[in-house]
């Protein structure tokens, strides 16, 4: 699907759900957009959308629903809990809207797949945000990839102790769903790298709080092991909350030649006879790259960095995490 700029009035009319971290993003993205505005915003509670619209001089709407009733919005920006994207997605573009989604598409690799023929069939725009492959790192560890020849080994974790954990939809399993598909960032940084994957096995734990009515949990931790069709192994480790007890951010890859180390915002290459710093940018403005990256689509017909396609692979071998884990199996992806 591609667009040119006879195909739309200027400027866009954008319509956003949700109110929070990334709304916030995506609203100040598009202030400085004259090739977009944020016309009307719906949220879960009218007190807090109403708020958040005036800050951004749109229109609060009481209802994601009412939201797609408006013929004048050429674009949805879905920024909401990760449970509701797919029915979002799904109404969005049967009212023949283009649409852009925080990452997970969908909870169901089955609804997912839908979608994304729903938005070719409407020839609508289905673009799942994955900004980590615009992230410093991820472009610093690609570009570096050559100088440690064949990998073999990779290993990324990323641990945020919180205490209390807050009563957040991020620490509701309802609502964000298998950690490894909520938070499927994780994953995809390393299906961009090295392609497909042979076999999964994972393992979560989780604590609850001490009142039993509470559906948030206190503490998440999950692992998973991939096999890489190429033979690479990969570990992921994904946790949070009360009983982490030390903060890691950190990507490391081996290779025959060498390593790249990338903890924090410190990125190291490893050699046989030393090591070097590998320089890295700011990690800040993606969300408006992101969105810039989309109007070029729409009004220009640019190519954007990321297929749907791409993140429904990841999507599966999430859901693959997901099975291995509730079964104690080793899952083959086909």
């Amino acid at each position: 699907m591609t667009k040119n700029a006879s195909s739309f009035s200027t400027p866009l009319q954008v319509g956003l759900v949700g109110t929070g971290y990334a709304a916030k993003l995506r609203s100040q993205a598009l202030q400085a957009e004259p090739r977009a505005t944020l016309a009307a915003v719906a949220g879960h509670i009218l007190e807090t959308t109403q708020a958040f619209s005036q800050t951004y001089g749109a229109d609060a709407i009481a209802s994601w629903q009412a939201l797609l009733e408006r013929s004048s919005l050429d674009l949805i920006i879905i920024a909401t809990v990760n449970r509701d994207h797919g029915a979002i997605v799904r109404a969005a573009l049967e009212a023949g809207k283009h649409v852009i989604v925080e990452y997970p598409l969908a909870l169901d690799v089955a609804e997912a797949m839908e979608l994304i023929a729903l938005s070719k069939a409407q020839n609508k725009l289905l673009h799942i945000e994955h900004i980590e492959l615009l992230g410093n790192m991820h472009q610093a560890l690609k570009a570096s990839l050559s100088a440690i020849d064949t990998p073999f080994y990779a290993r990324y974790a990323t641990i945020k102790p919180e205490r209390p954990a807050p009563q957040r939809w991020t620490y509701q399993p309802e609502l964000f769903g298998f950690p490894l598909m909520g938070a499927l960032s994780r994953l995809h940084r390393f299906t961009d790298l090295f392609g497909k994957v042979a076999t999964v096995s994972c393992q979560t734990q989780f604590s609850d709080r001490s009142e039993l009515s509470d559906p948030h949990y206190a503490t998440c931790y999950c692992t998973a092991q991939l096999r890489f069709q190429s033979g690479l192994l990969a570990e992921v480790i994904y946790a949070k909350g009360e009983a982490m007890w030390q903060p890691e951010r950190k990507m490391e890859v081996h290779g025959e030649k060498g390593a790249l180390i990338f903890d924090g915002d410190q990125g190291t290459l490893v050699q046989a006879e030393g090591s070097q710093p590998i320089a890295l940018g700011s990690r800040q403005g993606l969300f408006a790259k992101d969105t810039a990256m989309v109007l070029d689509y729409l009004i220009d017909g640019s190519p954007l960095y990321v297929t749907p396609e791409a993140s429904l692979y990841t999507l599966k071998v999430a859901d693959a995490a997901r099975r291995s884990a509730e079964t104690g199996q080793t899952i083959t992806l086909k």
